[in-house]
């Protein structure tokens, strides 16, 4: 997989959102953030998790979408179930996914971190697809930036998020990628 200058990966598919910001000058991208996103709320398919990281999401379409229309948010890479990803923001730039938050005591992850939207819920596991996808690219974020760890949206935001959720597959992704920090939970 190769990249544009600014972060872009250039074999995905590209959806530029408005919702990003600068990162702080000098901060390396260590950390990988692995959320869940359906709209609406468990259903697959469609175009609804796009127009909402684009701000276009129409809130009379559907009861739930009147909470969140307002709401400006945003991810690096968002992967369907069939494994095709779409890029809302380039990796050089701070996407608005992860919110008040903290990794190993170092707050405010977006400032160092790359988010990754599965298409899913806390209560149904992720493809087969989706997972090759991921693998792919963790591995070319690594190539990219000196990547030090993995964590759930539950791990850097404990207490206000819940996702990946349970059916995430963290002993794959711990024999896949040993040398990278996880969250406690799953390294014991």
């Amino acid at each position: 997989m190769s990249w544009s200058e600014d972060g872009w990966l250039a074999t995905v598919d590209h959806l530029p959102s408005p919702n990003f910001g600068e990162r702080p000058e000098g901060q390396p991208v260590t950390l990988i953030v692995v959320h869940n996103i359906s709209l609406p709320p468990g259903e697959f398919g469609g175009d609804w998790v796009a127009r909402f990281f684009l701000n276009e999401l129409d809130a009379s379409a559907h009861p739930y979408f009147e909470t969140i229309a307002n709401v400006q948010v945003s991810a690096h890479f968002y992967v369907r179930r069939d494994g095709a990803i779409t890029q809302f923001v380039g990796c050089d730039k701070r996407a608005w996914h992860a919110g008040a938050s903290s990794w190993c005591g170092q707050a405010n992850c977006n400032d160092y971190s790359v988010g990754i939207e599965l298409e899913g819920c806390d209560d149904q596991a992720f493809s087969e697809a989706q997972y090759v996808a991921l693998w792919s690219l963790i591995d070319a974020l690594r190539l990219r930036y000196p990547m030090t760890a993995v964590a759930g949206h539950s791990d850097i935001a404990p207490g206000r998020k819940t996702d990946p959720g349970s059916h995430f597959d963290w002993a794959a992704l711990a024999r896949r990628y040993p040398s990278l920090d996880l969250p406690p939970e799953v390294t014991g």
